[in-house]
């Protein structure tokens, strides 16, 4: 541990006040200082703050400690060094054709959000913010894109409010006019992926963590000085290993954790395949669902369901059965003026994968419970249905 270093808590509210704590961020690019950034929600902020260490002292070259998204309720900080955050940016402006200025649409405490600002802020531009505080507003996003003044310009979206743009033209239309729209946040319906490429949306399909500083792969390719490789295969399936120079310290209090057990690597809970360089993922290892003593994974259904053109959304997951062990559950959101058609999608899934793969239950939500940066809680879902 530094003698002097502390980790320090950096408050960063989801609105252009955000702009504010840029002395701070400029402190992280730079390595000078170490800070823990948490939302503008003081019992969230204190939450976060104890479980993280804030107010004590830490390594001397960690400059960020960022919160993964915590699928298990209980929150890792992901340690980061000013060249780990330097070699993401510079990775990432390899890959998009250069340096430019970037609209965060984004909550700038997870690091999807946060990264859009040290991007933008090591370009030497200043972000432009779009007001969160109410949700996002496509009009809103529009007026905020207008603000881009950059040779180069770039957003950041989850999938959620890719489908508020495909649903606005005059957002669309805006969004037609940037160099590149990063998604990510969660796997995105290859449905909404080819609508958005269809009408010209630049889209990159990432794919990266909190351990990786965001980003690593893009459309499938790693970044350059990325390596993925798959350990533990079945199939050509296997669980995906990450390394390069943006893969972070390990963890901020838990110096034995497996995932940093190989020095240079972080092992992922993603099942994913390989396929002439192109990485595919398929499911998380942690997500699967035994069920009659088979097992299923939830995205590779939620593939499946997405296909249906009465379907926005949908989240697959397990829940408790007396005979079965788990039963196959699919939680979904109708499109605009559309009607789902349980048993439609039932044969859909019998069909394409198995019988035992398809849901038992298809249950119909105004919206999807969320956590992180757009990510399906699908612990809610357990939880409110269980």
């Amino acid at each position: 541990m530094g003698a002097d270093r502390i980790l320090r808590s950096l408050t960063l509210p989801a609105d252009p006040s955000v702009l504010s704590r840029r002395p701070d961020l400029l402190e992280i690019l730079a390595g000078t200082g170490a800070f823990l950034p948490v939302p503008d929600d003081e019992p969230a902020a204190t939450r976060l703050a104890a479980a993280l260490g804030a107010g004590v002292p830490i390594d001397d070259d960690v400059a960020l400690v960022i919160s993964t998204s915590g699928s298990t309720g209980t929150p890792k900080g992901a340690q980061h060094t000013a060249a780990s955050l330097a070699a993401s940016a510079r990775a990432t402006e390899i890959r998009l054709g250069g340096p430019g200025g970037w609209l965060l649409a984004l909550a700038p405490h997870h690091i999807a959000g946060l990264q859009v600002m040290l991007r933008s802020l090591a370009a030497g531009v200043d972000p432009v913010i779009l007001d969160l505080r109410t949700g996002f507003d496509p009009e809103a996003y529009v007026r905020a894109l207008d603000e881009l003044t950059s040779p180069r310009r770039y957003t950041s979206l989850v999938p959620t409010q890719l489908i508020k743009v495909l649903d606005s033209p005059a957002a669309t239309a805006a969004t037609a006019q940037l160099d590149a729209v990063l998604v990510g946040g969660a796997a995105t319906p290859a449905p909404l992926l080819a609508r958005a490429r269809d009408v010209g949306l630049p889209i990159v399909c990432t794919y990266g963590m909190s351990e990786t500083a965001g980003g690593c792969v893009y459309d499938g390719i790693a970044l350059p000085g990325v390596t993925v490789r798959l350990t533990d295969t079945d199939d050509g399936v296997g669980r995906v290993e990450l390394s390069g120079p943006m893969i972070a310290r390990g963890y901020r209090n838990l110096p034995d954790h497996p995932a940093f057990a190989d020095p240079g690597w972080f092992r992922t809970d993603d099942l994913g395949r390989v396929d002439d360089g192109v990485l595919t993922i398929v499911g998380r290892a942690d997500e699967a669902i035994s069920t009659g003593g088979l097992t299923v994974i939830p995205q590779v259904v939620e593939a499946v369901i997405a296909d249906d053109p009465a379907v926005a959304e949908c989240a697959v997951v397990g829940l408790p059965d007396d005979r079965l062990g788990e039963r196959v559950v699919a939680f979904v959101v109708a499109a605009a003026g559309a009607r789902v058609d349980e048993q439609r999608i039932r044969n859909a899934v019998t069909e394409r994968l198995d019988r035992y793969a398809a849901p038992r239950a298809i249950v119909e939500l105004a919206e999807l419970p969320a956590r992180g940066p757009g990510k399906v809680d699908r612990r809610e879902l357990r939880r409110r249905f269980g």
